[in-house]
């Protein structure tokens, strides 16, 4: 079939030269429109590739302030108090504890439950109570 034979028979749509519906003549459909596809979305901010990229940058923008102050013979300084830092940030609070969530102090637990694992006073004296095997 011919582009002429094709052109008298249907109506062409045709964008920068490339033919993108071709329809019957008297058709009230609407050719499909040629809709770009959304952008992809954003990682969201529990993504760990997401936290890879920013933790990998935050490491990447303190080497390069030591340096910085490597050179003004600041590094030292710069050091300490990146670990008084680090620690204060790595706290958390008592009212970022999850629902249920236990401390490792028992005092701070309701009932002063202590958590599994925990050695006690009355465990350490049973085991130390212990003798040696054949009872001498």
């Amino acid at each position: 079939m011919s582009l002429a034979s094709l052109t008298e028979q249907h109506d062409l749509l045709v964008i920068s030269g490339m033919k993108v519906a071709a329809q019957p003549r008297g058709s009230t459909a609407q050719p499909p429109l040629n809709v770009a596809s959304p952008p992809p979305p954003l990682p969201s901010p529990r993504d760990p590739s997401f936290l890879t990229n920013i933790t990998f940058l935050k490491v990447l923008l303190w080497l390069v302030l030591l340096g910085l102050f490597v050179e003004l013979e600041f590094g030292l300084a710069y050091f300490v108090l990146s670990l008084f830092y680090w620690m204060y940030v790595g706290t958390r609070g008592p009212g970022e504890r999850k629902e249920g969530e236990k401390s490792a102090y028992s005092v701070f637990n309701p009932g002063c439950e202590a958590i599994q694992g925990t050695l006690t006073a009355e465990q350490l004296e049973r085991e130390l109570q212990i003798g040696p095997p054949g009872g001498t």
